[in-house]
């Protein structure tokens, strides 16, 4: 039997269409979680960097949510669609299913993206980043081993990759945002 992990750093073998399906739904789902987290975790330090309004925070955090989730989704179908043309061209079948994906893909970026909304919505003051950021970090840290775990491999690797990232993304916006809140062009 051929492991997830063999089939998402290999691809399947022409016998494996039901593993190379579910590990493209698992790897929309991966994705599409670590992606919601820092997107919107991004967006709203960004914007709380640059201003203290509470407003403005929501307003950007809600619309980096539904952006981010119908853009994740729209990704995935047209990703996977594309695959399995060429795929059927070849007279391969690995069992992708465009439309399982891109479910996949904004059911865990929204429930990724919720995370750092409810965070900095939910935190008042000086604590609002810190919190978020915290939030953040944990959740990228539980996504990188869920998703290491689940394609077989160790997550050391996946956990500090997803926490550097992330991590960088946060400072890079928060900075930008603090930035412009300060120089009054924000």
């Amino acid at each position: 039997m051929t492991s997830t992990l063999a089939v998402l750093t290999h691809g399947a073998p022409s016998d494996g269409s039901a593993v190379s399906g579910r590990a493209n739904t698992l790897r929309a789902g991966v994705l599409g979680a670590n992606d919601g987290i820092v997107s919107v975790a991004a967006i709203v330090v960004g914007v709380a960097g640059a201003s203290s309004a509470h407003g403005a925070v929501l307003v950007a955090g809600l619309a980096a949510l539904i952006g981010g989730a119908v853009s994740m989704a729209l990704g995935e179908y047209v990703s996977v669609s594309s695959q399995r043309d060429g795929e059927r061209a070849a007279q391969v079948d690995s069992g992708a299913n465009p439309w399982a994906a891109a479910l996949a893909s904004a059911t865990a970026f929204l429930t990724g993206g919720v995370l750092p909304l409810v965070a900095v919505l939910v935190a008042h003051g000086a604590a609002r980043v810190p919190i978020t950021v915290l939030v953040v970090l944990v959740a990228l840290a539980l996504t990188g081993a869920a998703g290491a775990r689940l394609g077989g491999a160790p997550a050391l690797r996946p956990t500090v990759r997803t926490l550097v990232g992330g991590g960088l993304a946060l400072a890079a916006t928060w900075s930008i945002g603090l930035l412009l809140g300060t120089t009054g062009i924000a």
